[in-house]
């Protein structure tokens, strides 16, 4: 079966750091994540649930990092709680905002770099990134019938990857500020730290 990546990579990558295709969002594939979008929008909630019950059921392992429900098997139980409900609604407004900044590259990147930065402080791992978004892709094909072509799937795929590129170099630095915090904690004089109590 191989790792999630492998069915997520789109054709037109470019190098591969960290285990992460690096890929960039053409007009074309902005435009088709647009005009999809409209479609997708209306079913936000439905999408959000089949998602994360999609994520959990195809990699249970992710259930750990939401403390919520971790111990909740029954996969109806998870369709109903709220808690669930309420993280897929908040991933679909973050897909939303994404959306809508596609013709603002920088404020983009930022609002990715961002989530990633508080994905390390929830201790959310980047090796889960990319269920995230193949899920996403398996709960919309039925939503778009017969709209979903292999440019639509292409288009969402790269987004996709360019988030989760972006979330691991977010995660990657706020790991080290923390690193640095801690160092440069560690390295005041004790009578330094007694002062500042």
């Amino acid at each position: 079966m191989g790792c999630a990546i492998s069915g997520l990579v789109p054709k037109q990558v470019g190098d591969v750091i960290d285990d992460v295709p690096i890929v960039h969002l053409t007009d074309e594939h902005r435009e088709i994540i647009k005009e999809t979008w409209k479609v997708i929008q209306e079913n936000i909630a439905k999408v959000g649930i089949i998602m994360f019950v999609g994520l959990f059921e195809t990699h249970p392992e992710c259930k750990d990092v939401f403390f919520l429900f971790r111990d909740v098997e029954d996969l109806e139980r998870l369709r109903n709680n709220k808690e669930l409900q309420t993280h897929g609604l908040r991933i679909m407004h973050f897909i939303e905002k994404s959306v809508a900044r596609l013709n603002q590259m920088e404020r983009l990147d930022q609002l990715i770099l961002d989530l990633g930065k508080s994905h390390y402080r929830y201790n959310s791992p980047p090796k889960y990134y990319m269920y995230v978004g193949a899920e996403f892709i398996r709960a919309v094909q039925p939503i778009l019938k017969d709209n979903w072509t292999s440019e639509v799937e292409e288009a969402w795929k790269t987004l996709f990857l360019y988030i989760t590129s972006i979330m691991k170099q977010g995660y990657v630095e706020e790991e080290k500020n923390q690193r640095n915090t801690m160092a440069n904690t560690r390295r005041e004089r004790p009578e330094k730290r007694l002062n500042v109590i």
